[in-house]
């Protein structure tokens, strides 16, 4: 049976009171459209952080108190988040914390409260300063079919989808805060070597597990960063099926996830066809 399918490309602040209108709003206009499953971006609830990599000096421009507010799964936004969410099913980036860490984290949500959660695993330049890494990556079950969580960098490594798709996701949504170059950036964000990045890493992501890939993310600027927007729904052959470019927006597609990947599957299954007894076991000891 098809369903709609959306994804955010939208700014988020520190402002969590203003993050959850924004997020009101949003998900009135996918309920319009009929969809039962909205990603938005990485850290919707509380912001990013306001600057990736070490600055000049070596550190970062964060400190204690402008850091994102720390979460729990059972606080008030998230039940905010169920209330908004009642019959569809939302993907949210938030600071999670239990008690003792951070984390920058994804939840899924539903009117009956939180799913499952991804802790991102995979930690760009400098984030490891300000969060604790993830350790596990696990499908879950959700009124929109089995999904696989991600966060940004983390679809810069195959074998993160890959874990969730051999986990049964047929669809796996990819939450991102994902900004421009900062080394070569160009003035117009479609020609920008991190946007092509961004739109490569999910077609590959999807095409390789023959998956429904849902990827949100941040625009605008916030701090230092300039965000690409981009968000997309990408079907599992790897094409786009709606994207917003570059501007702020829902990316909005009707897919039957169960027959899409059936079909993709039918003739040649990447994840049957796989020959895991001669790949290399110990990668580390490759690298090294």
């Amino acid at each position: 049976m098809s369903t709609a399918v959306a994804a955010v490309a939208a700014p988020f602040g520190r402002d969590v009171e203003d993050n959850l209108a924004r997020i009101a709003s949003l998900v009135d206009d996918a309920r319009a459209q009929g969809v039962g499953l909205l990603a938005l971006p990485e850290a919707c609830l509380g912001g990013y952080l306001s600057v990736l990599g070490a600055g000049r000096d070596g550190s970062h421009d964060e400190s204690p108190d402008s850091l994102p507010p720390a979460m729990d799964l059972d606080g008030p936004e998230l039940r905010r988040v169920a209330e908004l969410a009642r019959e569809m099913t939302l993907v949210v980036g938030f600071c999670e914390s239990d008690g003792a860490e951070r984390y920058n984290s994804a939840a899924a949500v539903t009117g009956d409260g939180v799913l499952g959660v991804h802790r991102k695993v995979h930690q760009p330049l400098g984030e490891d300063a300000h969060y604790a890494a993830g350790s596990e990556l696990a499908a879950i079950d959700s009124p929109a079919g089995r999904l696989g969580l991600l966060i940004c960098y983390d679809k810069a490594f195959p074998e993160s989808a890959r874990a969730l798709a051999l986990d049964g996701a047929e669809t796996i949504v990819c939450v991102s805060a994902w900004p421009a170059s900062r080394t070569a950036a160009s003035d117009d964000l479609a020609e920008d070597r991190w946007t092509r990045r961004f739109t490569l890493f999910d077609r590959a992501r999807a095409l390789e597990n023959q998956v429904v890939w849902v990827a949100s993310n941040q625009s605008g600027t916030f701090g230092s960063l300039r965000f690409v927007a981009s968000a997309q729904v990408v079907g599992p052959g790897g094409d786009v099926l709606a994207t917003t470019g570059t501007a702020e927006g829902l990316a909005v597609a009707r897919v039957d996830v169960a027959a899409e990947v059936a079909a993709a599957r039918r003739s040649m299954f990447h994840l049957r066809d796989r020959r895991p007894e001669v790949y290399p076991s110990g990668q580390e000891a490759v690298l090294a």
